[in-house]
Formats: C-alpha cells, structure tokens, sequence
C-alpha cells in the first residue's frame, strides 16, 4: 500500500498543477476563479503527508485485526468467488456501505469528528483538500469494517477496495466540474461533495457517500447544491500546525469534559453530536451560534521570499517521505519510529515558519537539530557529523545576525545578554566538536559544556538584576537535591578522582544554572521566560541520561533521547531567552 501511495503521488501533484493552471486561466478570463493558495495547499498536503506516516504505526489495528478477524471468525470463506470481477465488485460495494457508515459517524459523533475533522479544515475546495487526510484515523476507523471480515472478504480483495474506493474520491475535489445530470443522482460527484464540505445551512452532514451516493438517498442524508458553498468548519481551525489540526477537537473534548460537573455529561459529550451541550453545560458556557457572515479566511500574509522558501522544504519533505514510505516495509519498528517522528517535526516545522511563529533561520535551526537526533540513532554517521555541528553553528549566525541589526539602538544591557549568550553557545559548539572527535576527550567536552552553563547562569542572572542570586529557593533546594541524588547514582561507576572532580563541579553548576532559570520566571512570569526554565530542566534530563548510559547502565535508543532531550533544551532557550522581532522572516 505504501509503495502505491508513493507511485500515485506524482499524479496526484501532476492532477493537482493542472487544476491550478486551469483557475488561473479562468480567473483571467472571467469565467471562474483560482481555488488555491500556496500555505493552504502545503499545509493540505502536509497533513496527507502526515496521515501516511501515522499510517505506518498503526496499520495493524485495521489491517492486523481485520486480518485476525477474517482468519477466526469469517462465516463464508469463499476467496475463489471473491478473486472474481464480480466478486470485486460487490466487496466494493460493500466497502462503500461501510464507508457510509464510519464517515457518517465520523460528523454525528463527537469522538469520531475528533479524527475526522482535519478532512475538513481547509477553507479552499480543490484536489489537494482530497490529500488532507487525519493521522488518528485509523485508531478507531477499522471497527465499522469489520463486518466485511466476518462475510468472508479476504484481507488482498479489502484492501483493493479500500484504495480503489481511496482513489475515487479523490476528483470529486474540485469547483471546476459543474453538475453532471443523471450520475449526480448515483454516485459521489464533485456537486455532491462540495455540499458535503460545506458550512452553509442545509449542507452541514449531509453526503456521506464514498462512490455512491445511493445510500445517502436511502437514509435520508442527501442534498442538493443549490447556493454557493463556504468552505472549513464551523469552528475554524486558523493554523497551519498540522499536529493541532490534529489534535484541536480531541483537545476541545478534553477541557469540556473536564470542565463538566456531571459525570454523565463528562462521557456523554464524547458519543454525541459535535457541539452538543446540556441544559447545565449551555447555562454555564453558552456557544454562541454560527454565523456564515462572519466568516474570515485564515491567510496569514507570505512575502515571495517566503513562499519559495516554504515551496523548497516542502519538496524536500515530500522527498523524504517518499524514500521513507518506499522502503518502511524493510525497517525495524524502531527505526520506522525516528523516521516518522523527524519527518513529522519537519511538517510542524514547516507550518509553524509558513504562519510566522518561527522564522526562515529558526526553521533550519529546528530542522538541523532534528537531524542530528535521527541520523544518530539511524546510524547515518557521516550526515550526522555534518548536523551535529551545524546546528548550533546556525544558531550562533541567528544570534548575531540579530545582534548586527539591533546593534547601533539597543541598549548596553541588551548587548550584554547577547555576548553571553553568544559565549554560552560557543562553547556548546565546542563541546560537541570534542566530543565527536576520535579519542578520549570526554573530560574536555564536559569542561566546554560548564563554560557554556557558566554562561547561561551569567545570562540569566542579567535578567533578575536587583533580585537575589536565586530568586526561586524551592526551585533552589529542587535542583540541588535533583544533583545530589543523580551524583549518588552514578558515583560507582566514575573513575579516578579527575573524573568524579570533573562530574561534580559540571552536576554543581548545571543545578544552579537549571535553579537560575527557574527563578528567572519567577521574576517575569511570561511565557518566554516559562519556556527558558523548561529548556534548563531539559538539559538536566539529557545529560542525565547520558551519565545514566555511560557510567551506570546502556540505556535502548540512548543517542536519540540525549540529543532530542539536548536540542529541545538549546532550542527552548535560544528561541525565547531574548525579545523576538514580530513577524520577522529571518
């Protein structure tokens, strides 16, 4: 399945630039407009992208429990009849009956909207929305399946029909076909399913149909396009990040569910229609009604650099999927794992720069970063020994690219954090050279790493100016019991009094500069300052972990969880330590 994905990938992208083509000439001439927009389109495909990847993770709960279902359960094992022409084509039928059903659930049930939403979100109507598909739908989707499995329909035949019916909905994706007369009454047209993207009054759930639409006529689930359709969701999603697309509603669920004071409101709310309130839940937090007037397009602003920027790590990511997907089938599970996760931080990665919350520079920053995490524990050794240095290398260039701009009208106090800042990742960056180097050079990495410690303690102190040293004691006392305890553990295992010196004083400094941070929040409680105090626990973490698997035990996947843990901490304080410019595309 995968290996076909990727084959109808260029045709699906071909189809797509053919469309585009055809709005634009329409526009020109008057007759119809152009249906795409660059952030729009990305972020459609990203999510389809993404889809595939989950996809991965979870293949055997619809493919694994049909699969065991059909071996144990199945009432009539006729695989000979099913292999036929007209075998097939009744086991599409009754997919397509299936589909009906899950698709109807996934609009009439809160739970299943949850995962079926993210199909819906683009507020464009065009043959990329067709590839925008959700990443947990699989989670729960295979359940209304079942059914073929126990009549007998053999898993190769289910899943033929699941990507024959997959790729049919695909044209139906579009404004440029208009009504088409008798076939509009039978099967799923683009007609039908615009109505069925719709948010208009009298289109919302309505046209569930995959291939036919018969079945919307026998349940009463059918309508017409009469007036022209807006497109999204009632409650618009505004954002490019695919991982919230994901998750917004399962998310929205969670605080309603907290929030109720009925236990049988809290479970209720996740099997009924979405938007569903009782009289004590309206009373209390009333949702105000939908209002198409008010409806606005999510379109924040790109500059043309922008857009070629966003159009060239698509492609890459695109690339990386597809080389991904190719070859999943000969990859341990862990190893598809780290795949599916760098590949999917590189999507997020891509949304958040295309919405402006990371800029062009900070993008690749968070890119590198997790490159070096994934080839590590890949074993890609030589793209490794390129990340890992890179990676702080471009945030050194970041730093000072800022500083060169604000440099003539920023204050002496301001310089100051960034000189400090700029020593801290220095010596980071040297850290890591040594400890890439051939040899015995863990001593010098681990005085390189305190230097840059040392540096953040000074740049955080600069901050709480006024303040005592340690504005936080908890937080003090915390991180100091947190060092003692971990100094304790791997005490046994360390060699030599140089060593236990060395590991002492870089435990000793790593508290406060942890303890420093966690005060520095306490002082400003923003949530710039919140994330710096989580980036200085997360380089708690790494390097426990690290001294966990070197002087304790080996730890499994050790490399990634170091790094991840490591870069997070770095990215954490380089992106929020010091006042960002608003809107900026560096």
């Amino acid at each position: 399945m995968s290996k076909v994905i990727v084959l109808a990938t260029p045709v699906f992208l071909l189809l797509i630039a053919l469309e585009y083509a055809w709005g634009r000439a329409r526009q020109r001439a008057g007759t119809g407009r152009d249906t795409y927009r660059l952030n729009d389109t990305l972020n459609s495909v990203s999510l389809g992208m993404m889809s595939q990847l989950s996809g991965v993770l979870t293949k055997a709960l619809q493919v694994g429990i049909y699969t065991a279902v059909f071996a144990s359960v199945a009432l009539m094992r006729h695989d000979a009849f099913w292999g036929t022409w007209y075998g097939v084509v009744l086991a599409l039928l009754l997919y397509d009956f299936c589909y009906y059903w899950l698709h109807r659930a996934g609009h009439e049930v809160a739970l299943f909207w949850a995962a079926h939403v993210v199909h819906h979100q683009s507020q464009a109507y065009n043959l990329s929305t067709a590839l925008r598909q959700s990443g947990t739908g699989n989670l729960l989707g295979w359940i209304f399946y079942l059914p073929m499995a126990l009549v007998g329909v053999p898993p190769v035949i289910f899943g033929i029909v699941a990507l024959i019916d997959l790729l049919y909905q695909f044209w139906v994706h579009t404004e440029h076909v208009p009504k088409l007369g008798w076939f509009d009454r039978v099967f799923c047209s683009p007609s039908n399913h615009r109505v069925h993207h719709a948010v208009n009054d009298g289109y919302v759930d309505k046209n569930y149909g995959g291939v036919l639409v018969v079945w919307d006529r026998l349940f009463g689930t059918f309508r017409e396009e009469t007036v022209p359709c807006v497109y999204g969701t009632r409650s618009a999603l505004n954002s490019w990040d695919p991982l919230w697309a994901n998750g917004e509603v399962y998310w929205a669920l969670a605080k309603e569910s907290w929030q109720a004071t009925s236990w049988g409101d809290k479970v209720r709310l996740w099997f009924k229609p979405p938007g569903w309130q009782s009289a004590e839940m309206a009373q209390r937090a009333p949702k105000p009604p939908f209002d198409i007037t008010r409806v606005q397009t999510f379109h924040p602003p790109m500059s043309r650099r922008l857009m070629a920027y966003s159009a060239a790590w698509f492609a890459v990511l695109l690339g990386g999927i597809a080389h991904f997907l190719w070859h999943v089938d000969g990859l341990a599970l862990s190893a598809a794992a780290v795949w599916c996760a760098m590949l999917t931080a590189g999507l997020w990665t891509l949304g958040a720069v295309m919405q402006r919350r990371l800029g062009m520079g900070e993008g690749l920053l968070v890119a590198s970063a997790v490159l070096t995490a994934a080839t590590s524990e890949l074993g890609l050794v030589n793209l490794h020994q390129v990340f890992k240095p890179l990676t702080i290398l471009i945030a050194i260039l970041l730093i000072a690219n800022h500083a060169i701009s604000t440099w003539a009208y920023c204050q002496f106090s301001y310089k100051v954090r960034v000189a400090l800042l700029l020593g801290a990742l220095a010596a980071s960056l040297a850290g890591d050279v040594f400890l890439m180097l051939p040899g015995n050079y863990f001593i010098a990495g681990l005085a390189l790493f305190l230097v840059a410690h040392l540096f953040y303690i000074a740049l955080f102190r600069a901050d709480t100016a006024g303040y005592a040293w340690f504005p936080a004691k908890r937080a003090l006392a915390a991180t100091g019991a947190a060092g003692v305890a971990m100094y304790a553990f791997i005490y046994p295992g360390l060699d030599g009094t140089v060593l236990k010196l060395a590991v002492a004083a870089y435990v000793v400094v790593i508290a406060l500069m942890a303890a420093q941070a966690i005060g520095r929040f306490t002082v400003q409680l923003t949530s710039p300052a919140l994330a710096v105090a989580v980036g200085a626990c997360f380089f708690m973490l790494s390097d426990s972990l690290l001294a966990t698997n070197r002087f304790v035990q080996p730890l499994p996947m050790v490399q990634l969880w170091v790094l991840s843990t490591y870069y997070i901490a770095q990215l954490l304080i380089v992106l929020n330590v010091l006042p960002r410019p608003q809107g900026a595309e560096t």
